[in-house]
């Protein structure tokens, strides 16, 4: 068991994502030293990604139309929820700003995140692009 070190190249990486799933198989014991490694690696590997792999937020219409494709939900199921044809298409082609209201209904019918559902983003206005949220 090499001492922990920096994560600074791909290959510190790759070794310090093979140390750290040694672990996975055989959980060490809260307070152990092998857990702080653990930790210790978790920490180093997860501050690594965050700079070379981010995550980039999810837009709430994105995640509207990849939770319907997912439930096999069609536009009708939106249009329900929100009580509104015109309201659920202007919702999905960006020209309508997602109120709290809906963000709530779609939270908790189809449980998107409310954090996601909230998340700014940007409406289509006649080829300019304006934030909603």
């Amino acid at each position: 068991m090499e001492n922990i070190r920096p994560i600074k190249t791909e290959a510190d990486y790759d070794w310090a994502i093979a140390e750290i799933t040694r672990y996975f198989d055989d959980e060490p014991a809260v307070g152990s030293p092998e857990a702080d490694r653990f930790d210790v690696l978790a920490a180093l590997i997860e501050a690594y990604e965050a700079k070379h792999y981010p995550i980039e937020e999810t837009d709430p219409v994105d995640a509207i139309v990849a939770h319907m494709e997912m439930a096999n939900l069609d536009r009708a199921a939106l249009v329900r929820l929100l009580g509104s044809a015109s309201r659920a298409s202007e919702i999905l082609t960006r020209k309508r700003a997602l109120t709290m209201d809906m963000a709530f209904k779609i939270n908790r019918e189809w449980h998107i995140p409310a954090e996601v559902l909230i998340h700014p983003y940007h409406l289509a206005n006649d080829g300019k692009e304006t934030a909603a949220g």
